[in-house]
């Protein structure tokens, strides 16, 4: 009985955390009068280090640096400005993406290569170049939504910094993975043909 307890609550472990990360602009926003920006602060720090150590292993040594880089970031923000603090989960996150998506370019294989290959693909040359061109695209988009998430943190109201990382942000990256399974799916049938 322990053992079935641990395995379920170890795999609703990552929904649980992608819920509450998912949430995490809208929390800020209802509780904002209610909660302390240091608290947000110290909220936002244990989600990142549940990503650093509690996620699917490979992945989580890959990520681990840049997630443990962006918990200091946001322990620092907070003894310099609580209410910052509080909204820097958003903007750190997306920065730690930008940054591996970015970084891989310049490996042999890239961070899409590698995730096609987890999943058993076998990658022709111009399956791996399909791959580094996703990834630029990744990039190119974590990029924007952190510079857009950073300036609304700094200098936006509350309501338009939870609008965009909350909603726009989503919608954007949901189009975005939507898109690129679509064009994949057209891709492989005109080569299949």
């Amino acid at each position: 009985m322990l053992s079935w307890r641990n395995s379920a609550i170890r795999a609703a472990l990552p929904v649980m955390l992608i819920g509450v990360s998912a949430a995490y602009p809208a929390i800020v926003f209802v509780a904002d009068k209610k909660v302390t920006p240091l608290a947000f602060a110290a909220v936002a720090c244990a989600l990142l280090a549940a990503r650093a150590f509690l996620g699917e292993r490979h992945w989580s040594r890959e990520l681990r640096t840049p997630l443990l880089a962006a918990i200091f970031l946001i322990a620092g923000l907070a003894l310099l400005d609580g209410a910052l603090a509080a909204k820097a989960y958003p903007v750190v996150l997306s920065a730690g993406l930008a940054l591996l998506f970015g970084l891989s370019l310049r490996q042999p294989r890239s961070l899409v290569e590698r995730f096609a290959e987890l999943s058993g693909d076998v990658l022709s040359p111009a399956g791996r170049r399909y791959c580094r061109r996703v990834t630029l695209v990744w990039t190119i988009w974590l990029t924007l939504n952190t510079v857009v998430s950073a300036v609304l943190a700094l200098a936006g109201s509350l309501a338009a910094w939870t609008l965009w990382t909350g909603a726009i942000a989503y919608v954007v990256t949901g189009a975005i993975f939507g898109g690129e399974f679509l064009l994949r799916r057209v891709l492989r049938r005109r080569h299949a043909a």
